[in-house]
């Protein structure tokens, strides 16, 4: 990560109204910020610009002055603004009701009830058409190896779509990439109802996987917007029971639709309702949480109240080159997995896991359905066996926060990652038990 430049923290310590606690201290090389009186919330947001910088966008090279487009009007161009770092909008203290870590917490709890539910809903449509594959089978004349890529496919697109998604929500913020991509799932997944061939299927079922990977994606770093180090565990734990309830919640829920009258296809269509109202929910009430975002819409508010129209977020400077997006963002986790042993290992840990969960999705009617001779609905019921494990994990979680807080307390609210071990180890070891039981 680059390190801040002087006219940087100058312009941090040049905020008027910032916390009385944020004190610079000055070196004969430059001007720092001493870690134990820093406005935590200031800073960060400088960190996160800082970081932005070298990952998403970058400040483009002055363009030659003899390829300016003209003033018009016979008009020179105008000299530079004397003190730039003087028309930097920035947070005004640690305080700042703008600040979404301040804002009310009848607020928080509704944004991230709708960030939870867009995050199920695109869980559970991964994995209600493995109810479908006998009907789809049968109806296209297919093998059920062959009807099962609609589930491989949609988790391909969950593989694909965050090299797209997260730098988006980094360039325009979180509200309208989420919003797109949950829309965009819920309009594939109304095209995988109406399919008359395999082919649209598996393609429709790709592209809805590839939007559905939106909410997977961002829905972290929004509630990293909304809560600060002491609350931010249980958001997140939230989202792991979103993440990993909804595809054990939609095998009984779609192998009883399949059963019904309805047939397989309201099995997509009511996977889109979910998704519709999501988008509507999202559209109607969810709200910009990204910091650097809402200081952009804070200068141009606060351009037209003075008039002043060299005042300017510093998110208004970074500009995007869509070459260095392409190439960094699709290196950079390869490049993260080759390079960082902890990554390399806890990837190949969880992807081990996560595509175990997928692979009960067939195994469980082999051994409920084909051997014990139960029905469709019926077969698919011990999946609430792990819904339940998947509750009483998140509890457990919930439980350990108590004492996770205590050490944040004690360490002037400075995480250290190794505190969120003791439960990874309790899971990896229940997990393993489990598999044996």
């Amino acid at each position: 990560m680059p390190s801040p430049s002087p006219s940087s923290t100058s312009s941090l310590s040049n905020i008027p109204t910032a916390h009385a606690s944020f004190e610079p201290v000055r070196t004969s090389e430059t001007r720092t910020l001493s870690r134990p009186q820093t406005n935590i919330e200031v800073s960060r947001i400088e960190t996160l610009r800082l970081t932005h910088e070298s990952t998403v966008g970058s400040k483009a090279p002055q363009t030659p002055r003899d390829e300016w487009l003209p003033m018009g009007g016979g008009k020179e161009f105008p000299p530079s603004l004397p003190d730039p770092d003087r028309y930097v909008v920035e947070f005004t203290g640690e305080g700042d009701p703008m600040h979404p870590h301040n804002w009310p917490i009848g607020t928080k709890i509704l944004l991230s009830g709708i960030l939870a539910y867009v995050t199920f809903t695109a869980s559970f449509a991964s994995a209600i058409f493995s109810s479908t594959v006998g009907a789809i089978s049968l109806h296209y004349g297919i093998s059920t190896e062959v009807a099962t890529l609609g589930v491989t496919l949609y988790v391909l697109g969950f593989a694909a779509g965050p090299t797209f998604w997260a730098p988006a929500s980094e360039l325009s913020g979180r509200r309208w990439p989420i919003t797109a991509g949950v829309f965009g799932y819920s309009i594939f997944t109304v095209a995988t109802a109406t399919a008359k061939d395999v082919q649209t299927i598996m393609l429709t079922r790709f592209f809805a996987g590839l939007f559905a990977a939106s909410p997977l994606s961002i829905v972290p770093a929004a509630f990293s917007d909304i809560y600060n180090n002491r609350t931010r565990g249980i958001a997140i734990a939230m989202f792991a029971m979103a993440v990993f309830v909804g595809p054990f919640a939609s095998p009984f829920t779609g192998g009883f639709i399949v059963m019904s009258y309805l047939g397989w296809r309201w099995t997509m269509y009511i996977a889109a309702i979910m998704g519709f109202l999501g988008s509507a929910l999202l559209l109607l009430f969810y709200k910009e949480t990204y910091a650097p975002a809402l200081l952009m819409a804070k200068a141009a508010t606060v351009r037209r109240q003075t008039r002043n129209w060299g005042i300017h977020a510093k998110q208004d400077e970074v500009e995007v080159d869509f070459r260095e997006l392409i190439t960094v963002n699709f290196s950079r986790p390869f490049r993260m997995l080759l390079t960082e042993p902890i990554v390399f290992l806890v990837t190949l840990y969880m992807s081990f896991i996560y595509g175990l969960m997928y692979a009960l999705l067939a195994a469980y009617p082999v051994v409920f359905q084909d051997i014990h001779g139960m029905n469709l609905g019926v077969g698919s019921l011990p999946f609430i066996g792990l819904i339940i494990g998947e509750i009483l994990g998140g509890v457990f979680v919930l439980s350990s926060q108590g004492s996770y807080t205590k050490k944040l307390r004690a360490n002037n609210d400075i995480p250290i990652p190794e505190w969120r071990l003791p439960p990874a180890i309790v899971g990896g070891i229940s997990f393993t038990i489990g598999l044996f039981w």
